[in-house]
């Protein structure tokens, strides 16, 4: 039974006591997504965040260029020009051997500059202006997430810090751990991993109901660089809410193959080899085109467009201008040709599905339906493969491929969030895709089947916890490995995880060695397999048990402790009790000539407690230090504090490089727009003078000569000083020029509504005599006010120039209306009084009176059964008890 309930409707949510919101990133190897949980009144509740151009998805790219570091879609505009400097596929690189992550870039013709570092694992060299600087695969995926921030937070207008992260099922120890740490140097206080498969079950088992029935479904993901396989279980059971039986729906993950090399990547660089072959060959000469990077981008740039192209048509052109050494390169290719230089990727990519299928033991005619998502999923052949495996004409298609996990986990976000609740119920059961063991070392642990066991078996339920006790008094360490050498993560070379080392058993084992030990002394190891799938050690104590002589009370009351309690109490039964029991006992026994007295002079001398043998256990906690070295291990503290400050400082920079972009555009487009207004407008010479706008034609002029010499470095105070100093001079001018209009229709409006106002008084007077007369007079006042007001004004401003600053504005005007506007109002709230009750005469009164007395004295004569019943209560219990049996034969 799953303890993780989801609670969602397509549009009813049951609000939070803070209106808080959350996020979800869908991390790709290419992409990402962002879908946010807001509350907030307005938004929709699950919704897609936009980026800048607009796009329901962003390219998951770092980029530094002349200083500058650019993120996704700004970074996208440069892999052609600098493809060394722009920074892709870096999830895949989270925790990955140094030799691993070269061999992947060069597969990819990714031309970085890379250096091992202390772990065993890659660093990215980056120029800036104060030198080469490296960047961690964490460091980088850190600044992709907090663009992810910056989406969520625009798009719900709200902070948003807690967020959900999707990661494929694949993923290792290492890796989430890494895109963990990532997180938290972009600030973000991850809820939870989740893995992509149970965020698209979620996203497809939502809005269904399985109460009268059960479905096995396959979800199929092919992406940019990965393919796997999900078969999901889902059922319904029966619970109780507010007393009302009531159908869960539920899923449960049984099992996910996967191929984490195999995605459309692969298929693009069939054709990126196929167009280079073809390139060289027009070029001759000996040129190779894979031996310069920028030609290569440019290239897999173009052939991505010509991928998309042949999914829906069955050929497709390819165009490249000056692909390598301003040759031009324009070439086409049919879908029947890209399929036979894809051939053995079809056959690979019905392997996940077969196998996930084959271990379950079902057949295909068992599965439901097979979901497909994952952008690489709408290649035509795939599809053919998978038709022609599962026997089926048509796929299933029902999920969105590129947004169906983001919205999925979006889902689990809310649930698992603080104050955010959904209203459809969808229990989740996901496990441990990898099976883990531990063994122990140190003196005297013997090398056998206890000191190596099976920890978490595969598909564990997520979270777990788990502990293990060891019968030993030294300290010792633990390690945490992979089940299976045989099924490692990626990249993976060795499979221990973790390895701790246990301090204190053995100056415990040596405090408690002089004790009455009633057993050896053990240690108890508690483990826990998180949420996000990531397993660890929590704490370890030393468990001591000794046997110690305590003072407890007699359980058993000998005949002199019951001669003592009866003395001592008050009441005679208790008394009596106590003789009858004492000469039970004593004839029982067949003996007993002692007298009473002097039984109870020894009673006085007996002890009330008794010593006993009794176990007591100390739990003496362990000291815990994880040894591990490589990859795989985590950031230092003191790394994470230096690159939180240079991600810091580089988030400055940008904020700063945006400020001054957006302010040399609006400089630059308040001199364009203001030149225009004074050549086009007519108005604009009524509202100035002729020497007041040459004047401000040739500011406009100097600012502008400005703009694009010396400006072309200024700093976003330099853009703000010369835009205030412009405004100071336009400003007036622009005022004056909205008022020729504004305040005309200001005033008319004003007219036309005092002329309605008489026609509200005398509406009042005829139909709303109890509006009292000094509100309607205080109306009617106020409203020759501002007339009177408005008079005197307009008379001020036909003899003030149009040039010189106006005698009064519309926005006076309106202000005054909406005052009198509310006191109309407020006089029309007013409610009709309620008709008056006319008062009783007095011998209305008398005869009222009389027929209550009579009515008092009959119900006196004859009480109802209720007033006969507690009636006889108060004079007599017995009568009561009697009189019940026959009541509830009544009811």
């Amino acid at each position: 039974m799953s303890t993780l309930l989801i609670f969602f409707s397509v549009s009813l949510f049951l609000f939070s006591r803070s209106q808080s919101a959350v996020f979800t990133v869908d991390l790709g190897s290419e992409s990402l997504k962002v879908a946010v949980v807001n509350l907030k009144p307005g938004q929709i509740p699950i919704s897609i965040a936009i980026n800048e151009m607009s796009k329901r998805k962003s390219p998951a790219l770092v980029s530094f260029n002349s200083g500058d570091r650019l993120l996704a879609e700004e970074a996208a505009g440069l892999v052609a020009r600098y493809p060394q400097n722009v920074f892709s596929h870096i999830r895949d690189l989270i925790g990955k051997p140094y030799d691993f992550a070269t061999r992947f870039l060069d597969s990819m013709y990714l031309p970085f500059e890379v250096k091992q570092d202390s772990r065993g694992a890659v660093s990215f060299k980056v120029d800036s202006e104060n030198g080469t600087v490296y960047y961690s695969p964490e460091e980088l995926v850190a600044m992709v997430l907090s663009y992810a921030v910056n989406l969520a937070e625009f798009h719900s207008k709200v902070p948003i810090k807690d967020a959900v992260l999707t990661v494929p099922p694949y993923f290792g120890q290492s890796e989430r751990k890494g895109i963990i740490q990532a997180a938290k140097l972009a600030g973000i206080n991850v809820l939870s991993l989740i893995n992509e498969h149970s965020g698209a079950a979620l996203q497809y088992g939502i809005d269904k109901d399985f109460w009268n029935e059960t479905r096995h479904v396959v979800f199929y993901d092919m992406g940019a660089g990965t393919t796997y396989a999900a078969l999901v279980y889902f059922s319904a059971y029966q619970s109780k809410e507010h007393g009302k039986p009531v159908w869960i729906n539920q899923f449960q993950v049984k099992d996910v193959r996967w191929n984490p090399e195999l995605g459309g990547q692969n298929m693009e660089l069939r054709l990126v080899e196929y167009f280079a072959d073809e390139f060289n060959a027009q070029v001759g000469n000996g040129i190779d085109i894979r031996k310069f990077p920028k030609a290569m981008a440019k290239l897999k740039k173009q052939v991505k467009r010509t991928k998309e192209i042949l999914s829906a048509n069955t050929a497709a052109p390819i165009s490249v201008e000056s692909l390598h050494g301003d040759i031009d390169f324009r070439s086409t290719i049919t879908r029947e040709k890209f399929e036979e230089l894809c051939e053995d990727i079809w056959e690979k990519s019905l392997l996940p599905v077969k196998e996930v299928i084959e271990n379950s033991g079902l057949s295909v005619d068992q599965i439901y339906a097979v979901e497909l998502i994952g952008g690489a999923t709408r290649v035509p052949k795939l599809q053919a493969k998978l038709q022609e495996f599962i026997g089926r004409k048509e796929l299933d298609r029902h999920l969105d491929a590129d947004e169906a996990i983001v919205l999925g986990a979006s889902l689990h976000a809310a649930n698992i969030s603080d104050g955010i609740k959904l209203n459809r119920k969808l229990g989740m059961v996901d496990g441990s895709l990898y099976g883990f063991v531990y063994e122990l070392n140190g003196p005297d642990i013997v090398k056998d089947e206890s000191s190596k066991q099976l920890l978490v078996p595969r598909m564990k339920k997520l979270p777990s916890k788990m502990f293990r006790s060891i019968n030993h008094n030294k300290d010792f360490e633990v390690s945490l490995a992979y089940e299976s050498e045989n099924q490692l993560p990626p990249g993976v070379a060795s499979p221990q995880i973790a390895q701790y080392q246990i301090s204190g058993l053995t100056n415990a084992s040596e405090k408690y060695s002089s004790r009455n030990l009633s057993s050896p002394i053990k240690a108890n190891i508690h483990f826990s397999l998180s949420r996000s799938g990531v397993l660890s050690l929590d704490r370890a104590d030393a468990v001591v048990e000794t046997m110690e002589w305590v003072e407890v009370p007699k359980k058993n009351l000998t005949i002199e402790n019951s001669i003592i309690s009866s003395n001592s109490s008050n009441e005679a039964g208790a008394t009596n009790s106590s003789e009858e029991s004492n000469e039970n006992l004593q004839t029982d026994s067949g003996t007993s000539d002692t007298p009473n007295n002097s039984t109870e002079e020894q009673a006085a001398t007996e002890p009330l407690t008794e010593r006993k043998l009794k176990k007591r256990t100390f739990r003496v906690p362990l000291k815990i230090v994880e040894k591990i070295t490589g990859p795989g291990v985590s950031l230092s503290n003191e790394f994470l504090a230096e690159a939180k400050g240079k991600l810091e400082a580089l988030d400055k920079k940008d904020a700063e490089r945006k400020r001054t972009a957006e302010l040399k555009n609006d400089l630059e487009g308040y001199i364009y727009t203001t030149k225009e207004k004074i050549e086009t407008l007519e108005e604009f010479e009524k509202v100035s003078t002729a020497e007041e706008r040459q004047s401000f034609v040739e500011k406009l002029d100097q600012v502008q000569d400005w703009l694009y010499m010396d400006g072309e470095d200024a700093n976003a105070d330099e853009f703000q000083e010369r835009l205030d100093t412009l405004k100071a001079v336009g400003d007036p001018i622009f005022f004056r020029l909205k008022e020729l209009t504004a305040r005309p229709v200001a005033v008319e409006l004003t007219h036309k509504y005092l002329d309605e106002l008489k026609q509200i008084v005398e509406e009042w007077k005829a139909n709303k005599s109890w509006i009292p007369k000094e509100r309607v007079d205080e109306v009617v006042d106020d409203a020759k006010k501002l007339k009177g007001w408005l008079d005197e004004k307009e008379t001020e401003q036909k003899k003030t120039s149009e040039f010189s600053t106006p005698v009064f504005t519309s926005e006076e005007v309106y202000l005054k209306v909406f005052d009198l506007k509310n006191k109309v109002a407020s006089c029309n709230r007013i409610p009709k009084p309620k008709p008056k009750v006319q008062k009783p005469t007095k011998n209305e009164t008398k005869s009222s009176e009389q027929k209550t007395d009579n009515s008092s004295s009959s119900s006196n004569d004859s009480s109802s059964p209720s007033d006969q019943s507690t009636n006889d209560s108060n004079s007599s219990s017995d009568e009561t008890v009697d009189k019940q049996p026959e009541t509830r034969d009544e009811l």
